[in-house]
């Protein structure tokens, strides 16, 4: 019996599929660790660069600056403005008085207020006084949060702005839909922000949004009762087809008085027409 048993060697183990895989990078990468190297970075800023584009830069793009070129200012228009916020940090108002864009005087200054139903901004209250006693046409925007009822947003501009004749009609300043509301419960939303503020001071307010937006969320003829304030870069005219008030035209403006850039706007009309806009004096 002892005879017939056989001697027991255990098998080799054949290399797997997988760990020939591990060897041939395991030897890729000590043969050639800075071409890996650069490969794997450049792999990763591809990537970075996706998604900051996607999630940044793509939902925001007309908000986004130039980074060639000159400055372009439309043709055939006098009645020249801007619009500021605590961005623009402290404004030196007598040189900005006296400033102009393109030969023509600044007649009008669209001021940030709030955001939401908790935010003020920070210089809303300096810049607002500044413009009235520098002699400027003055207007308060609000800026719609996706994160506040319309009503409670409303009821909060209402309590930190304090328009007055001679003003222009408060301004919505709209430009992101929430993912979770369709487009009509988004409409009723904006519709509810101006109709309780068109009740406390008897004006339209003002939609500010860009072209593309308005072209897809703001669309219903009930919108176009209202002025309306466009945001379109780096044209030479705006391609809205319907009634504009406010063109927003670059946002790489510079003046005397102010550090950096700001947004540069123009009047679709005359000064005369610009002071009828204000509230008191509309029929």
């Amino acid at each position: 019996m002892e005879a017939n048993k056989r001697t027991y060697k255990p098998r080799k183990r054949r290399s797997t599929t997988k760990q020939k895989r591990c060897s041939s990078l395991s030897a890729l990468l000590s043969r050639h660790p800075r071409a890996v190297w650069w490969t794997s970075s450049a792999v990763l800023i591809c990537v970075y660069v996706w998604a900051f584009y996607t999630y940044f830069v793509s939902p925001t793009g007309f908000r986004w600056r130039a980074l060639f070129g000159d400055t372009n200012y439309p043709a055939g228009y006098e009645i020249h403005g801007i619009d500021i916020s605590h961005y623009q940090g402290k404004i030196d108002w007598d040189k900005l008085r006296d400033s102009n864009i393109e030969g023509y005087p600044l007649r009008f200054v669209m001021i940030k207020s709030t955001e939401g139903s908790s935010r003020t901004d920070n210089r809303f209250k300096e810049n607002f006084r500044q413009a009235r006693e520098h002699g400027l046409i003055r207007g308060a925007y609000h800026f719609w949060s996706n994160k506040s009822s319309a009503r409670d947003q409303a009821y909060f501009f209402l309590k930190q702005v304090r328009l007055e004749d001679g003003d222009l009609p408060p301004v919505l300043d709209v430009e992101h839909k929430p993912q979770d509301r369709n487009v009509e419960d988004f409409q009723r939303d904006i519709l509810t922000w101006l109709h309780i503020v068109e009740d406390k001071y008897h004006v339209k307010p003002i939609i500010y949004t860009y072209y593309k937006f308005k072209e897809s969320y703001l669309n219903a003829p009930v919108f176009d009762d209202y002025p309306y304030w466009i945001a379109h870069y780096y044209v030479d005219k705006v391609e809205y087809k319907g009634t504009w008030h406010f063109w927003q035209h670059t946002d790489v403006g510079q003046l005397p008085g102010i550090k950096g850039y700001v947004d540069f706007n123009i009047f679709n009309g005359s000064f005369y027409a610009l002071k009828k806009l204000t509230i008191g004096n509309q029929d």
